[in-house]
């Protein structure tokens, strides 16, 4: 008789059964012992870890040796759509979200910024770095640029949502497209993030425009994969 049959679809229920009841735990937390779990579920050891071992799989899990086995946080997932802003988006979802000023400066457009502004190569170009942090995690950093003419109405933001602190100032933003990429932190992005070195970057260039259509803000953000996921709407 084969066993590993007539058990595959009962670990695959319990592997559902525990999927459903991670929401319970905070980031960090240890599931109870395998001993425990099998007993309540009424399954014998090895059924228990096989199930275990599916969310293990699915990164929704850890096991450490001689500690036990963990609950890991789940990616947050972000609609990447015309009207979507970061703030909006996640707060949404009910996650506390802050955008802290990091630093802001002029300088010369690059050839490539000109042309996705639409400005003369070299024209000023108003650069704000900022870090967003959600649940008091720092999980992205993001720069944004703008013609300086622009300025005025960036000159009182401090932090919180640019595009609803722009909004207030009577400019409403738009998606027009992103770019998306993946790479590995510099020393100064893994310190800012919290993250290993070795662990990878999202990123996106995103465009935006006004409700006219023309290009306002050319934005580049890196965010630590293992907290997002990016929905890319049809």
């Amino acid at each position: 008789m084969d066993l590993s049959r007539q058990e595959q679809p009962l670990y695959r229920e319990l592997a559902e059964r525990l999927r459903s009841e991670l929401h319970r735990f905070a980031p960090g937390d240890y599931l109870p012992g395998e001993l425990s779990l099998a007993a309540r579920f009424s399954v014998n050891r090895h059924t228990l870890r096989r199930a275990v071992d599916e969310l293990v799989r699915e990164g929704r899990l850890l096991r450490q040796k001689g500690k036990g086995t963990r609950v890991l946080a789940q990616p947050l997932i972000y609609p990447m759509q015309a009207g979507s802003a970061y703030t909006a988006s996640l707060s949404a979802q009910g996650h506390g979200v802050e955008a802290v000023l990091l630093d802001r400066r002029v300088r010369p457009a690059s050839d490539a910024e000109a042309r996705h502004l639409q400005l003369e190569p070299g024209s000023p170009l108003l650069e704000l770095d900022t870090l967003r942090l959600i649940d008091e995690q720092p999980v992205s950093l993001i720069r944004h640029r703008y013609c300086a003419s622009r300025g005025p109405l960036l000159a009182d933001y401090r932090g919180g949502s640019l595009r609803s602190h722009l909004a207030a100032h009577g400019l409403t933003l738009s998606r027009a497209y992103s770019l998306i990429g993946a790479r590995l932190p510099d020393t100064e992005e893994a310190q800012r993030l919290l993250m290993p070195r070795h662990a990878p970057l999202l990123t996106v260039l995103t465009l935006s425009q006004d409700l006219a259509g023309r290009p306002v803000e050319l934005s580049y953000s890196t965010s630590r994969a293992d907290c997002f996921e990016y929905q890319v709407a049809p």
